[in-house]
């Protein structure tokens, strides 16, 4: 488990080690904030879109042993984003890394799903996430430090070096521990595997799953992709310090992920998502109104403690949509996810160019809570349903 914690931990620093970045590629290739957010939304295009071929595949041929591969391949592709001469050729770089790193934490779920009953799996979920948390907090605090002293390409040798080391630890557990080898295979061929996950899409729920994590994509990670540069702008901060400013945000789900054991008894995880919801969006709102950077620190906690409130509870629904095809519903999942999320950067980034980051933060304060109420009202007539159908069986 912890060896995959630090696999999510490199993913999670792949997917946010640009944001701080923003104002040195705009200056660095002729454009602007909002035309260098590129980079962000190739590789959220790619790691999203790329999960339907990856999740067959993991069910296909083993979780834990795709993982490694992937990771292997990523350090290529992040060495090639560090070599990258030019805007165009650095976004394609990013997409094709997308492409590998997008499969390292939705499978490692998926694995988790096989692994851990579904009584025990919501606080082995949060346990696993603090190392991706841990990744976008020092990512971001790093690639904003490392950039304004060494340039942005170091933050992309660093990314390198990183996935060598942990597929190396991957490929350690492989060949040591018999766990990471269960459920290869399945009898099904690859087309039978894809058409599986298209067929997965028919049932209502998982269709209410995939629209709402499509959302919070957008809502949660458009806007989140500028505020290391609002502060940049709007605070007068240094890219390293509008880095460790943004690195407020995973430790606010670290907060949640140590709580999660006790808290989900308490009151219900129709109430955390609810909760989640509203503190995300009353995030966001302080985030809008925030004169200074010390005003702005609680909100961005806020947002993260709401973020993994009601995210957390989406994946642990998500592992349980077709426990017979986890690897390619998670996928789907994922998908969906990350394309929402591209969505809302490539949206965001037009109000940020226009008018600034205000608008976007406003949706998202409104959107998020409406979001969480939906998906809330939705999962307590499933869950209604799913007794009812126990009691008859």
């Amino acid at each position: 488990m912890v060896v995959l914690s630090l696999a999510a931990f490199a993913s999670a620093a792949a997917l946010r080690a640009p944001d701080p970045l923003l104002p040195l590629l705009a200056q660095t290739f002729g454009t602007t904030v909002g035309g260098a957010s590129v980079v962000i939304t190739a590789f959220g295009i790619a790691y999203g879109l790329l999960q339907v071929v990856n999740g067959p595949i993991g069910d296909r041929v083993g979780k834990y042993r795709m993982v490694f591969w992937v990771t292997a391949i990523s350090a290529a592709g992040n060495l090639a984003c560090a070599l990258a001469p030019s805007l165009p050729l650095l976004v394609a770089a990013r997409f094709v890394t997308g492409a590998t790193v997008g499969a390292i934490v939705p499978l490692a779920m998926a694995w988790i799903g096989d692994a851990v009953p579904y009584e025990r799996r919501q606080p082995v979920l949060a346990r696993f996430l603090i190392g991706h948390m841990f990744g976008i907090a020092l990512a971001a605090m790093a690639s904003g430090w490392l950039g304004e002293r060494h340039g942005w390409q170091v933050v992309f040798y660093a990314l390198t070096a990183l996935y060598l080391g942990i597929a190396a630890l991957l490929w350690f557990e492989l060949r040591t521990n018999p766990a990471t080898a269960q459920r290869a295979g399945g009898g099904l061929t690859l087309r039978e595997s894809f058409l599986r996950m298209l067929a997965l899409t028919r049932d209502p729920w998982v269709r209410v799953m995939l629209a709402t994590v499509f959302l919070e994509g957008a809502l949660l990670y458009g806007p989140l992709a500028f505020v290391a540069y609002d502060a940049h702008q709007r605070f007068g901060l240094s890219l390293g310090e509008s880095g460790a400013l943004l690195s407020v945000f995973p430790l606010g789900g670290l907060c949640f992920a140590l709580a999660s054991g006790r808290l989900l008894p308490w009151i219900g995880e129709r109430a955390v998502v609810l909760g989640g919801g509203l503190l995300a969006g009353a995030g966001f709102i302080g985030l809008a109104l925030a004169s200074k950077a010390a005003i702005a620190l609680p909100s961005i906690f806020a947002i993260g403690v709401g973020l993994y409130m009601l995210h957390n509870t989406l994946q642990v629904h998500a592992t349980q949509m077709a426990p017979e095809a986890r690897g390619a519903a998670v996928a789907l999942f994922a998908c969906f996810l990350f394309t929402g999320q591209s969505t809302g950067v490539w949206l965001a980034s037009r109000a940020v160019d226009g008018v600034g980051t205000l608008p976007a933060y406003l949706v998202s304060a409104v959107g998020l809570p409406l979001l969480a109420l939906e998906f809330r009202r939705r999962l307590a007539r499933r869950l209604l349903l799913v007794g009812e159908v126990k009691a008859v069986n």
